[in-house]
């Protein structure tokens, strides 16, 4: 049998072992309550940025739809007519967060935008539209600008321009000044009905001006007796997703 001495060197080191053990699984426990404190924060963090960024985005959802049924309604003729107006423009406005949910809002191509925008008005029959232009990936706030703006562009060809009579075409074309720093893209009519200068602007020119002004661009209108003409030449710095573009 052990002595006294073996029996308490036996319990001391059991002691000893249990400590370590009992060491080792505390720095264990605290090593991943650490983690798990700064997956936490960083969760937290992520979904405060989160819904930061829903709150902006639905509140200039909510501007943009309220200008659209009070200025709709404002220039409208009868309440049909501002009925139409309005639905026109929140579809357009639907269907630019739908190619912007296909792009996770961060950015899209803008021949995607463009093709989404004009591919109601298109004919099964011949084409309608010849879209060409540079590759580039435009931010989710230009996506629905021009995705706006080309819809307005579509309604009004359709009511008085190159879409309102069989043989009318549209081209819409960019280019970008790799030096200048600068998107200019171009929308022209051809084979339309004779063109007539406006008498009034229109909220749909108003709304185009708008949209151009927010990308802070240079918007013209042209009533040439070949077919209407509108034209942006925009910086890129307002378009552009950082290092997307391809020249």
């Amino acid at each position: 049998m052990a002595g006294p001495t073996g029996i308490l060197q036996a319990e001391n080191d059991g002691l000893r072992l249990l400590l370590e053990q009992a060491g080792i699984d505390a720095r264990a426990l605290l090593a991943q309550a650490g983690i798990d404190a700064r997956e936490r924060e960083t969760a937290d963090k992520l979904q405060k940025l989160i819904l930061e960024e829903l709150h902006h985005r639905i509140k200039n959802t909510l501007a943009t739809v309220s200008a659209i049924a009070s200025q709709s309604l404002r220039t409208a003729t009868s309440i049909e007519h501002g009925q139409h107006a309005i639905e026109g423009r929140l579809v357009a406005l639907g269907r630019a967060h739908d190619l912007l949910l296909q792009a996770r809002w961060s950015s899209a191509s803008l021949a995607t935008i463009v093709r989404g925008a004009t591919e109601p008005y298109e004919s099964r029959d011949a084409a309608r539209f010849t879209i060409s232009g540079a590759e580039i990936n435009i931010t989710s706030g230009a996506v629905l600008a021009l995705a706006m703006t080309l819809n307005e562009l579509c309604t009004n060809a359709t009511k008085f321009g190159a879409l309102s009579v069989p043989t009318g075409r549209i081209a819409i074309h960019w280019d970008i000044d790799a030096e200048k720093q600068r998107l200019r893209l171009s929308w022209t009519e051809s084979g339309g009905p004779p063109v007539r200068v406006p008498t009034r602007r229109s909220f749909g020119t108003r709304l185009i001006e708008t949209m151009g002004k927010q990308l802070n661009g240079e918007v013209d209108f042209a009533y040439a007796a070949s077919g209407f003409v509108y034209t942006l030449d925009a910086p890129l710095a307002s378009l552009q997703a950082s290092g997307t573009t391809e020249i």
